[in-house]
């Protein structure tokens, strides 16, 4: 499905006019609508604007209150129009003109325009905004000028009329339309962002299928149905409650009880075999496979991880299998960044063995043979920190002693995100979930040279000026003709970059397991969708 995916979404760059047909799904046709959930998290949301939000606990409020040129069918990988009514790509792959719906409003009443599609992307890119999302879009003309504060706009975003765009790439990209999709191309209002100056998290404005109407900081977040969204046919749910600082024990109690819909952090894995194997939560558990890939980051600008030879030793030291039961076996070891359901995953590749003697060795090479210490960031929601300590341990056993500073998410993001702070994190709980299926999404976010910056996701701040032009050749390669010699090159990329450089510790490819009570409906692959985490649009209420 994935490849099929890929070859669909490359053709429309080989098309010289593709239209966009509305497309309904099923379920939502036969779904009832109305009703309000409940759904809890322990952490607070950090924020609810598109081009700085990267979590997956917000990725999916921020998905339903906004809308983007194109999107995808719910619980699925294949793209659907969305505020584009149709587009045109001209035969070398390099410009894309969207036509707009017409008569589509923002939630403060004004009709959405080319410009404000303009506006928004070049925000998202803007260092100014400090948003991880700005790498997504290199293949633009004036990407580049602006991400390296040169310039104010990109030229290769055109306003062609008021219902009318163009875009202009410097090389065809396979991975475009994609990219229109993700959360950071959502379009925004410039005069409600400047209205609120510079908190728009906390007050968005967007076209989407939900508003926010209330949010009490620690405490709760209310959404209500958009009565003027454009997609008829969503959202199903009249509206849904997300309260915070719930632990998520206590939220799948609650949720036995009939009080809660979503626990939204997972089953705990002290709790998973025996709900599993209880009568009482019979479909009431969604446990799917994912692209998904949880890993220590090691921050190649802080000494001493900025010797290879320390960052390959600590993949050594790890004791992955030991990670694995911890969380009673819902993951497999990892020995590279990408996971085994994308394509260019390498079957071949071994990694790091576990060896601590030999890491010991390399930290002798490397002039520590009586080791150093560091710190560990991680989430402080279960099981992260035991994961982290076993992670303590292991790294304990080669002569590095590790701090460990367990906090709650926003906080671990902003550590990672912040040049020279965090030594090394556990990703555990924000481990990269795909937001497409095409390994470049496993680089240009998180081990590019242009996410290596404030607020960005390359936590590792690992910039490799080699692999950068190799993964922009990749990008360029023409599909389907080329799509074998495409993997091929980014299998390489990612088995060198860990070969060679190890900005990684990859642990394991996880398995998501949620919650749900027994009134909640809809097939289970909304509620761990591929692209949105959870779909908020699409679930719905039995009657």
């Amino acid at each position: 499905m994935k490849k099929t995916f890929l070859r669909q979404a490359a053709l429309a760059a080989m098309l010289a006019t593709t239209a966009l047909a509305p497309a309904v799904s099923a379920h939502a046709e036969a779904a009832a609508k109305g009703g309000n959930i409940i759904v809890t998290f322990k952490d607070d949301i950090a924020t609810l604007d598109p081009a700085i939000g990267y979590d997956w606990q917000n990725w999916s409020m921020i998905n339903a209150m906004f809308s983007r040129l194109v999107d995808y069918t719910p619980g699925t990988t294949e793209l659907k129009p969305s505020l584009a009514e149709s587009f045109e790509v001209t035969s070398d792959g390099k410009t894309y003109t969207f036509k707009l719906h017409k008569g589509v409003k923002f939630t403060n009443g004004r009709e959405v325009t080319a410009a404000d599609v303009k506006y928004s992307i070049e925000r998202a890119v803007n260092p100014k905004t400090q948003g991880p999302g700005a790498g997504f879009f290199h293949s633009i003309v004036g990407a580049d000028a602006m991400t390296a504060g040169k310039a104010e706009t990109m030229e290769g975003i055109v306003v062609v009329d008021d219902h009318t765009v163009q875009f202009n790439l410097v090389q065809p990209d396979a991975t475009f339309l994609n990219v229109l999709a993700l959360n950071f191309s959502s379009v925004v209002p410039k005069e409600a962002v400047e209205a609120v100056g510079g908190d728009f998290g906390k007050h968005p404005v967007g076209s989407g299928a939900f508003i926010l109407k209330d949010w009490t900081v620690g405490q709760s977040l209310t959404f209500e149905r958009n009565p003027d969204h454009f997609i008829k046919e969503r959202p199903l749910i009249d509206g849904y409650k997300v309260e915070i600082g719930q632990e998520p024990l206590v939220a799948l109690l609650r949720l036995q009880k009939g009080e809660v819909d979503i626990a939204g952090d997972g089953i705990p894995p002290a709790k998973f075999l025996e709900m599993k194997k209880s009568p009482d939560f019979a479909g009431m558990i969604v446990d799917r496979q994912q692209m998904q890939t949880g890993y220590v980051t090691l921050n190649t600008q802080i000494k001493p991880f900025d010797d290879a030879r320390v960052r390959q030793a600590v993949n050594m030291a790890i004791n992955k299998d030991r990670v694995v039961r911890i969380i009673n076996g819902r993951a497999e070891p990892a020995n590279q960044v990408l996971p085994p359901l994308m394509p260019g995953y390498d079957k071949d590749y071994k990694g790091y063995a576990f060896d601590p003697a030999k890491a010991k060795k390399l930290l002798a090479e490397a002039g520590l043979k009586d080791g150093f210490t560091t710190t560990l960031y991680t989430s402080n929601t279960d099981p992260q920190p035991r994961i982290a300590q076993a992670i303590q341990q292991d790294l304990a056993a080669i002569g590095v002693k590790a701090e460990i500073k367990a906090l709650a998410n926003p906080n671990v993001i902003a550590a990672g995100g912040t040049k020279g702070e965090a030594a090394m994190i556990w990703s555990g709980g924000m481990g990269w979930i795909a937001d497409f299926p095409d390994p470049s999404d496993f680089y240009g976010p998180i081990l590019a040279c242009g996410s290596a910056v404030p607020g960005g996701w390359n936590w590792s701040w690992y910039c490799n000026p080699d692999m950068e032009k190799r993964a922009q050749a990749a990008d360029a390669m023409p599909l389907p003709a080329k799509e074998k010699e495409r993997l091929e090159t980014w299998s390489k990329i990612f088995t060198e970059i860990q070969e060679k450089d190890a900005p990684w510790i990859p642990v394991f490819n996880e398995r998501r397991v949620v919650a749900k009570s027994k009134r909640m409906g809809g097939p289970d692959e909304i509620y761990i969708d591929p692209t949105r985490v959870i779909d908020y649009e699409a679930i719905s209420v039995k009657p």
